[in-house]
């Protein structure tokens, strides 16, 4: 018979194993964003899309919008960024290999990408909307995982380049532009699919590639589709498993643009080594790696001499690409944010109904589509090339978006997070992710200066580009007399002739803002125009988001953007 002590003592640890078991109740907290379309979530891309030419391809979009929202390809990026490639140098048995090795998540999103054409689908099927339709699901895939698309961009970018050299073209074309992926380490003759590289830029130069000392030796008379040795180093080869590179090098008669394989035609291995792999703060899935050229073999692509034009052509590809991956990584963000708020309750009241919140809500939401209607009005651009209003479009926006947007990106980034709060800085959440990522864009392909140079050289070059850039502004005239005030100005501006170079970045600014301007009020919702006007092309200098002047229809613009989870 217990006593009472003991009774009294049972009574205690029944009560103390209860309370153990359930210490609280989970609450007020958002459930993951899943389970949702990225298309049909995204008012914004679906309007875009539809007006600037690919509404032929809503079907497509729709399907793979579902894709990229599901849950085990949403898991697929944590995967491949929670494994990071490694890098082998010789087998087991002593032969040197300069092997990378990827997580299978890397590996299947690089099957996603290539299966729905990411590499190719404006080359294959060229058109009205081809560049629009694929730019809408590079946006919704980048979202899922940004790092992988490096690769997929290079092999994309690459056909413009390889077209100029016809023998090349006929011998690598068809396995560049099938939709299939092989990761294999084998000759590409043994393949049918390959994917292409880009190596430019050395340790003395970066992007002063003209400062380049690697050497090509001719095999044989030279020229354009010979043969050649390449020696020396490259300090970036991003994507070092790429079948082959497009690599500049200082051939007798100057600078020059070769395709380098990774195997020799003969089956043997290609004597250039990856000496290391960049160890960087982002873009963690992809393998970024310094090389040494050995004697590599490689074909030139245009004239000796001429290897900047002959390459150019992939790298504005690569720039536009930069540009639909940071609009991708603001909506991404903006989704989070907007999700999160929509879900979570604060002093009172959910997030997204609190007036503080929702002005920077509503500015995150201005940021991202912005960037999206500029990145999809290039994409129309490209698919009308034969057109000199919107080639010279293309060669002035390019830069100035790419500037623009990749350069707003990670500020927008941090801000996202904060709506979050704590939990927007665990890793088991997106937002580190998006924020390692949004600095890449910036700096790759040319940092800030360097597309703010080149649009002055556009402009120094084609000089009717700045009368079509402000044709297109005119477009929009008189639909805000903030937009007038503002492009008359910056008009006022080109026409002063003196330290252009110093004044580059405050000109770009402007050019990008009044595209983006431009953009919105003819075709966006009015609310996300008005508050575009009143926030970006008024005097805002140096403030923070979270600054949209009173009046401004916060709601609308938050309704209008907030994914719905089904």
């Amino acid at each position: 018979m217990k006593t009472q002590q003991q009774a009294q003592q049972s009574q205690f640890d029944e009560s103390h194993d209860r309370y153990l078991a359930a210490t609280h109740e989970v609450t007020n907290q958002p459930p993951a964003l899943e389970n949702y379309n990225l298309y049909l979530q995204d008012r914004a891309l679906q309007e875009a899309a539809a007006r600037e030419g690919a509404g032929w391809a809503q079907e497509a979009l729709v399907q793979f919008g579902a894709l990229a929202g599901r849950p085990e390809t949403i898991e697929l990026g944590f995967k491949a960024n929670e494994n990071p490639p490694l890098f082998h140098t010789h087998d087991r048995f002593g032969h040197r290999i300069d092997e990378v090795e990827f997580h299978p998540a890397y590996h299947a999103l690089m099957t996603i990408a290539t299966e729905h054409g990411l590499h190719s689908s404006p080359w294959t099927e060229p058109g009205p909307g081809a560049h629009v339709a694929r730019a809408a699901k590079y946006y919704m895939h980048s979202q899922v995982e940004a790092a992988h698309g490096c690769p997929i961009t290079m092999t994309f970018a690459a056909i413009p380049s390889i077209r100029q050299q016809p023998g090349l073209a006929a011998d690598w074309e068809a396995k560049i532009l099938h939709n299939s992926y092989d990761p294999r380490n084998l000759p590409d003759r043994q393949k049918q699919s390959v994917t292409i590289g880009m190596a430019m830029t050395e340790k003395q130069g970066g992007s002063d590639v003209r400062a380049n000392s690697t050497r090509a030796y001719p095999l044989g008379q030279g020229g354009p589709g010979q043969a050649y040795e390449l020696v020396g180093h490259k300090w970036f080869v991003s994507a070092p498993m790429c079948d082959a590179f497009l690599v500049l090098a200082q051939a007798p008669g100057g600078l020059s643009c070769f395709l380098m394989p990774r195997w020799r035609p003969d089956g043997s291995k290609n004597p250039w080594q990856i000496q290391r792999l960049k160890h960087k703060m982002g873009n963690v899935a992809n393998a970024s790696s310094e090389a040494e050229l050995r004697g590599a073999l490689a074909w030139m692509i245009g004239e000796e001499g001429r290897g900047v034009p002959a390459i150019i052509e992939m790298v504005s590809m690569t720039r536009f690409d930069c540009m639909i991956g940071s609009a991708g990584g603001m909506r991404q963000a903006a989704a989070q944010a907007l999700h999160h708020c929509q879900h979570r309750s604060a002093f009172g009241a959910r997030l997204n109904q609190q007036p503080l919140m929702q002005n920077v809500l509503a500015d995150l939401v201005l940021e991202s589509e912005a960037a999206l209607a500029m990145t999809l009005r290039v994409a129309r651009a490209l698919d009308h090339q034969d057109d000199e209003h919107e080639r010279l479009l293309t060669r002035l926006a390019t830069p100035v978006g790419k500037y623009w947007i990749c350069k707003r990106t990670p500020n927008h980034a941090y801000e996202a997070m904060e709506c979050i709060g704590g939990s927007g800085v665990m890793e088991n959440c997106i937002m580190p992710r998006l924020y390692r990522e949004a600095p890449v864009n910036a700096i790759w392909e040319g940092s800030g200066n360097v597309q703010c140079l080149d649009t002055l050289r556009a402009l120094q070059k084609s000089p009717q580009a700045l009368t079509v850039y402000f044709d297109e502004l005119e477009r929009a005239k008189g639909g805000d007399a903030r937009f007038d005030r503002f492009v008359h100005a910056l008009k006022a501006d080109f026409g002063k002739p003196d330290d252009l170079q110093y004044r580059a970045r405050n000109l770009v600014d402007r050019l990008a803002l009044s595209l983006q301007g431009a953009l919105l009020l003819q075709h966006s919702d009015a609310a996300v125009a008005d508050a575009f006007c009143a926030s970006r092309l008024t005097h805002q200098d140096g403030r923070n988001y979270g600054n949209l002047p009173s009046g401004v229809d916060v709601q609308a613009i938050i309704q209008r953007a907030t994914p719905v989870v089904n």
